[in-house]
């Protein structure tokens, strides 16, 4: 085991000259195992290990939990069911990024909503009359079925009200970005259709 200088630090649960540090991060310090626990709830929220750090051990470390796994975010976002009339407000949940992923935004689990393959994203900037939209919309679709032929995507049709240039095929899940930065996403709604609807009669 490599060897380090014992340098006191306050515990971060009781504030005791401690030694001790988290194994993972290897930045808060403990003065238990029992303490360390205590803290996780808190502490694995922020528990990475160092960027571009290769790892070392020594007696000083206290074992720390499993990995620490972010927390899904929920979002509303908009659904077109290819078998539909309506688009519907659905609940996506977000998958957010590491921390030292600061800015990048959090990736929507939508694989259920695409069963014949991967889904791809396009943002959508322009609203109507091309006015650039404050929250921009990210619209998800399958490339697969854009190309293969699926049947018209009935809840496209209807708002549109049959006048688009090219049918869309295929499901469609939007989500709304939070700013024009598209870091985040905040919640979609029925006022998001005007803006959609301009891109689908534009859409060739």
């Amino acid at each position: 085991m490599q060897s380090v200088t014992l340098i006191n630090h306050p515990c971060s649960v009781c504030g005791q000259p401690t030694s001790q540090w988290c194994s993972r991060c290897q930045s808060v310090w403990y003065c238990s195992p029992e303490h360390s626990k205590a803290d996780w709830a808190s502490h694995r929220h922020n528990c990475y290990p160092p960027v571009n750090s290769p790892a070392t051990y020594s007696v000083n470390m206290i074992a720390t939990p499993p990995p620490a796994e972010p927390e899904l975010i929920t979002v509303t976002a908009l659904y077109f069911d290819p078998e539909q009339d309506r688009s519907e407000v659905i609940s996506v949940q977000c998958m957010p990024s590491r921390k030292h992923s600061h800015g990048v935004c959090p990736t929507p689990l939508l694989q259920v909503y695409f069963p014949a393959g991967s889904p791809e994203g396009i943002a959508v900037t322009q609203g109507l009359n091309g006015e650039n939209l404050r929250f921009p919309l990210h619209l998800w679709y399958c490339p697969k079925s854009l190309k293969m032929g699926a049947p018209v995507n009935r809840s496209v049709h209807r708002i549109t009200s049959n006048a688009a240039r090219k049918p869309w095929c295929g499901p469609v899940v939007v989500l709304k970005f939070n700013g024009s930065r598209r870091s985040s996403y905040m919640d979609a709604g029925s006022n998001d259709l005007p803006a959609l609807s301009a891109y689908f009669l534009g859409y060739e």
